[in-house]
């Protein structure tokens, strides 16, 4: 359970929340085209047939970490110390974190039919998702057992819940047009599980004895995962190899009027993964004695992390995705385009609104989007962004304000410096086009799917068969 716990709160000091770039939204970057299917990423008598990003970096990470925990974990990821002295115990108070990353290791994209505006992209990803609700004496009695008092009977205070899952993501993403204003798309994804942890304690029991050095300690609930211990995690297990296969779809639509306001829904990844090598499920319901804890922390902590482990039982199990559904608005007017982002996840807590403010200047744009989760956290995010048909480059976070606490904090090895919920975000990528250009009918000799008779439209051919029936 300590591994659980460190592991994922020490990743938000080091920039890996739920926030989903969405000053990248309706901008027709491959970034764009991936994420929300139905948009396509080639202009007509400008770009080139083919995209990639060629191995560069693409990608994005976020992590908040909300509560009263939060100088403790600044100590922890900025200046390196593991130390609870300070942290209120008692009060009942539930810390929130909260993370997710993307990162695209290869993407490709080609320009498939002039006729539909066709395009067709392949993809491989490596996505990561947590969120975990934890109490400060689930951290303090991994520090330091003399944090509480002895003779008291504390309930309740270890109930912690929250899971993290990490797995590989191949994807296929189509998209056309239905007519001048209107288009389809579709992402079909085949997943392969890396790592899964799950933890649920639903009731929990201290009691430290005054009189010898032993506690009673009891706990309740079930502990998930694809491993027993995160030293059993080595190289292979960052490899793609199925054993812990899934699947998922996404399904987008976007629609412009007559007036230039752009319209555009998705629904992200929604599937799941059978995790299925060397999984296994503990349930426990148990009372245990720790003998001698005086100058020996590290045998406390593991008699603690052995009432799940001793109780381990092969299971396997399926996990959905952190699917969500998501709605955009945007107009352009001249230089500025303001644009309304709302997000929701469907199986897991949270989701986004955000404002979106792009200032346009040539090939250049910068925006400011200030951002509300619904996990009750407020961010403001910067990106800036240099576009032309052939090529894309931009950088930027969602939650400027934390990250250059935490970068500023970590430079100086100072855990001072930094107020407010901790954590970092940042992204990047770099996409290039190559091979012909795509050309209107009449500027060219060859135009991809000029003639495409036999193809079709697909999704035309899909929703027929709603119409006959």
């Amino acid at each position: 359970m300590k591994k659980l716990l460190l592991t994922l709160l020490a990743v938000a000091g080091f920039g890996v929340a739920n926030a989903q770039q969405y000053a990248l939204f309706g901008t027709k970057t491959m970034f764009d085209a991936f994420e929300n299917p139905s948009q396509k990423s080639f202009t007509l008598d400008s770009s080139r047939k083919f995209s990639s990003n060629f191995f560069l970096p693409y990608f994005g990470t976020n992590a908040i970490n909300k509560g009263s925990s939060k100088f403790t974990i600044r100590r922890l990821t900025q200046e390196g110390t593991w130390d609870t002295e300070g942290l209120p115990l008692g009060t009942g108070e539930v810390n929130h974190f909260f993370e997710n990353s993307n990162i695209y290791v290869a993407a490709f994209r080609l320009f498939k039919s002039y006729k539909y505006q066709k395009e067709m992209g392949f993809a491989w990803q490596i996505r990561s998702d947590a969120h975990i609700d934890y109490t400060n004496e689930t951290l303090a009695i991994f520090d330091s057992y003399e944090r509480f008092t002895p003779g008291r009977e504390y309930t309740g205070i270890f109930d912690t819940k929250g899971y993290q899952q990490t797995y590989h993501q191949f994807s296929f993403t189509y998209r056309e047009n239905w007519n001048k204003r209107l288009a389809f798309g579709l992402k079909a994804s085949l997943l392969s599980g890396m790592a899964y942890n799950k933890l649920d304690v639903k009731d929990s029991y201290l009691y430290i004895d005054p009189e010898a050095s032993a506690m009673l300690i009891g706990l309740r609930g079930t502990y998930s995962a694809n491993f027993s211990d995160f030293n059993e995690v080595d190289k292979k297990t960052f490899f793609p190899n199925f054993k812990n296969p899934g699947l998922s779809l996404g399904f987008g639509t976007n629609y412009t009027t007559k007036k230039g306001l752009f319209l555009m829904a998705n629904i992200k990844d929604l599937g799941f993964i059978w995790w299925r090598s060397n999984t296994h499920r503990n349930t426990v319901d148990q009372s245990k004695v720790i003998e001698n804890l005086e100058n020996n922390q590290s045998n406390t902590n593991q008699e603690i992390e052995d009432i799940f482990l001793l109780s381990e039982q092969s299971k396997k199990f399926l996990a959905p995705t952190n699917a969500k559904i998501d709605v955009f608005v945007s107009k352009r007017y001249g230089f500025y385009k303001p644009a309304l982002a709302v997000s929701k996840n469907l199986f897991y807590k949270g989701g986004d609104i955000a404002f979106v403010n792009t200032f346009i200047a040539n090939d250049f744009s910068a925006s400011v989007t200030p951002l509300y989760n619904l996990n009750q956290v407020f961010m403001v995010g910067i990106q800036a962004k240099y576009q032309t048909p052939n090529f894309e480059l931009f950088l930027g976070s969602d939650n400027l304000i934390a990250t250059s606490f935490q970068t500023l904090g970590t430079i100086r090895n100072d855990a001072t410096v930094g107020s407010g919920p901790n954590g970092a975000s940042f992204y990047m990528g770099v996409g290039i086009k190559f091979g012909n250009v795509v050309n209107h009918p009449q500027f060219s000799d060859v135009i991809p799917g000029i003639n495409d008779n036999e193809g079709g439209s697909f999704f035309k051919s899909l929703f027929s068969i709603f119409k006959r029936r």
